[in-house]
């Protein structure tokens, strides 16, 4: 090995990741990852392919990226297991291809790093080591009071590229936000997308910038005590720019149905390498952009039966590859596997955290009133929300109707940040006719209320990018993948899908539905950051109800087992988050009209001395509220209508009223 190339394993294995663990396989080999193209030395690259359909693999270098570039041929060498491997002249920002078996098309590599021109177009070299991270001393994040926020990069801005987002971060550092979750970047086809359609897994989408500008998002996100966790797909490929396929078929497994597409094959023959691949990918998205974690979309269509399960494999391997910096690790899954989240050694996956979709249901129907499709079996009463407060999900293995079947399993044992709540999320949002927000679908007061109960309740809470001021962007589902043909049949579907719920299934109403292939639908979901102010009450809600969250001694903490709730009325409750020295806190929170409470619920007593104090109200006039009036005095309890009021404990201000003498 030259002085040279012993300098870049060096680097790639220690510097460009901080001293960290690697998934680097033999040193020796001038590797850190077992496929993709890695440069070994200033202008030498090592290429590894996993190609078992093949007798022979090229590589195809290109002066340029355009289509009659000069190409040179370089044959790779064939190993055991399928995967052929070879060194090349060429250095960062060349461009290249892979020729199989003589083939006259060529195709990008599966691990590109970089597709500048998209997933159609020619793979690109890329050197991690030149960028300079910031954040040495970073110690990652857990998820334990954490306040989680979800972004799309390409509606994110008007840009919708990196570069703008970062001009955002300080303004979401400032109001208490203390997580990103960026939505699916891995390069998909066309102009615009959601990102859940990815095809290059390793290769960031060339829409939203270079991976160094990826890089800076996060090397800045740091600098202001954010943390970035990345929403990655490992339940299907996009059904456009995927050319896994060239080179093995063993990707994919007709063993399993899925949702999304064609099955990832885990656990079928072959299953290694493709095992292996996505392991690298979470090792990869961890050490060169140094992301703080994911959240595992759709786990349910991630189908595995080999004895340790690919989430919990990828995360274990991301957690190593961390090293010192703590990770989280969130997966959504529709049947409320609470497994996901148990040790290894009790049956588990060792994650961290769970979508909660019980609240976001519930929420939903007490704030429009709908129940409809999939949220045919929630009420939206008080019980439903207290229930979620201790136990985090609503169905544990219980009868679901909808579905006909029973829905999750028990939740005893786990913590309540484990549950990550929500009223918004991108999914949510666009599954109405015209992706629109949540607080047009019901009343100012009832949203003030439910925002409160989600900000301070025991969970982690997650917010939709916009949500925080009001946006009144819309957000629908929107893709630019495919052809006219492909874009028809997606649009069909998406059709279909909404036609689920009722209300959305008739004629004249699917006509008017937003077209996903239309720019303009891409358009109108870009956020209008003007809003902070023209939107200043809905904008100061969240800004004081994220402060207080942050700076009470009491709300702050997630104690599990800290709360009881009541139910006060037939949309009113309590909970009752307890404490030692006489710090524990009051949540009413009322849903309907005004009313006077007789207090004989046990929650709603202080502890001889003391009194109930409001400490927050969202009856302000500051919130557009109509202004606060005392909730409770010696005499009564007073709920007003569609509002929720915090309250603590303070020494009584004046003697208890004695009670008048019953006449005999």
């Amino acid at each position: 090995m030259s002085r040279t190339e012993r300098e870049i394993v060096e680097t790639h294995s220690q510097a460009a990741v901080g001293g960290r663990e690697t998934c680097v396989t033999d040193p020796g080999q001038l590797r850190r990852y077992p496929i993709g193209a890695e440069l070994i030395s200033a202008n030498k690259t090592d290429f590894r392919v996993w190609a078992p359909k093949a007798q022979r693999v090229d590589v195809v270098l290109e002066e340029s990226a355009v289509q009659n570039a000069k190409r040179t041929f370089h044959p790779l060498k064939a190993e055991e297991g399928g995967y052929f491997s070879g060194s090349v002249e060429a250095g960062a920002g060349a461009c290249y291809l892979f020729r199989v078996n003589n083939a006259e098309h060529f195709h990008p590599d599966p691990a590109s790093r970089f597709q500048p021109d998209g997933p159609h177009g020619s793979s690109c070299i890329i050197d991690p080591t030149t960028f300079r991270w910031s954040d040495e001393e970073w110690r990652g994040k857990k998820l334990k009071g954490q306040i989680i926020y979800e972004m799309h990069v390409g509606t994110f801005t008007k840009e919708g590229t990196w570069r703008a987002a970062v001009k955002q971060l300080a303004e979401l550092a400032h109001i208490g936000v203390t997580v990103v979750e960026m939505m699916p970047i891995a390069d998909f086809p066309g102009n615009f997308g959601w990102g859940y359609d990815g095809v290059d897994l390793f290769a960031p989408s060339h829409l939203y910038g270079t991976p160094d500008d990826l890089r800076s998002f996060v090397d800045h996100a740091h600098s202001l005590g954010l943390g970035v966790i990345l929403d990655v797909v490992y339940n299907h490929f996009g059904p456009d720019g995927n050319y896994v396929r060239v080179f093995s078929d063993y990707y994919f497994t007709a063993q399993y149905e899925n949702d999304w597409g064609e099955s990832i094959n885990f656990d079928g023959p072959n299953s290694g390498p493709v095992r292996e691949f996505f392991i690298t990918n979470g090792c990869y998205w961890i050490e060169e952009f140094h992301f703080d974690g994911f959240r595992f979309d759709a786990t349910q269509d991630v189908n595995d039966q080999s004895d340790e399960y690919i989430v919990g494999a990828v995360g274990r391997a991301a957690r190593k590859a961390a090293g010192s910096r703590s990770i989280i690790l969130i997966a959504e899954n529709e049947p409320q596997e609470a497994k996901l989240v148990r040790p290894r050694s009790e049956g588990g996956d060792d994650l961290d955290g769970l979508w909660n979709d019980d609240f976001h249901h519930s929420a939903f129907v007490a704030l429009t009133g709908r129940s409809e499709a999939y949220f045919t079996d929630y009420r939206g009463v008080p019980q439903e929300f207290i229930s979620a407060a201790k136990y985090g999900y609503l169905y544990q293995g219980q009868p679901y109707s909808w579905q006909k079947s029973q829905r999750g399993t028990p939740t005893v044992g786990l913590p309540p940040e484990t549950f990550v709540a929500f009223i918004e999320n991108h999914d949510q949002i666009s599954n109405n006719a015209r992706g629109d927000r949540l607080r047009f679908e019901t009343s100012p007061g009832r949203y003030r209320a439910m925002t409160a109960l989600l900000l301070l309740g025991p969970w982690t809470p997650l917010l939709f990018q916009g949500q925080e001021f009001g946006s009144s962007s819309p957000f629908v589902f929107f893709t630019d993948v495919g052809d006219s043909d492909m874009r028809e049949a997606i649009r069909k579907g998406r059709f279909e899908f909404l036609a689920q719920f009722p209300s959305l299934a008739n004629e004249e109403t699917q006509k008017n539905l937003p077209t996903p292939s239309d720019p303009d639908v891409f358009a109108r979901c870009k956020l209008d950051f003007a809003e902070r102010e023209t939107h200043r009450d809905v904008y100061d809600l969240y800004v004081d109800l994220l402060k207080l969250r942050r700076e009470d001694i009491r709300f702050r903490e997630q104690l599990p087992g800290g709360i009881d709730g009541a139910v006060l009325g037939s949309e009113a409750f309590v909970l009752r988050y307890f404490a030692g020295k006489n710090q524990d806190r009051l949540l009413v929170v009322n849903f309907g009209g005004k009313q006077s409470l007789v207090p004989a619920e046990p929650l709603l007593a202080p502890p001889l001395g003391l009194e109930w104090e409001t400490l927050w109200t969202s009856e302000s006039p500051r919130y557009g509220g109509p202004g606060a009036a005392p909730v409770v005095t010696q005499e009564q309890w007073f709920l007003p209508a569609e509002a929720a009021v915090a309250l603590r404990l303070v020494q009584e201000k004046t003697p208890r009223c004695k009670p008048k003498r019953r006449r005999r």
